[in-house]
């Protein structure tokens, strides 16, 4: 089964390249991949509940949403 990794490295200050990554881990794992994502530098605040609720990117679902399904498909989130 094929693994991908997605590192995150924005943070809330730019709330639509934040979401990426949360993006394609559920589109792999809704695919049939594995996938796993790691937060470093200014992304490592996405993982704090207060930061989820406030990051809403343009064009694309609320971080609150993709961060549920995320843990529904159990994506292992690095920090």
């Amino acid at each position: 089964m094929t693994k991908l990794a997605f590192v995150a490295t924005h943070g809330s200050e730019n709330p639509t390249k934040a979401i990426f990554p949360f993006l394609q881990a559920k589109a792999a794992v809704d695919a049939g991949m594995e996938a796993e994502i790691s937060l470093m530098g200014d992304a490592v605040v996405l993982i704090r509940d207060q930061v989820i609720g406030s990051v809403l990117p343009v064009g694309w679902p609320p971080l609150s949403e993709v961060f549920e399904a995320v843990v529904k498909h159990k994506i292992p989130i690095f920090v």
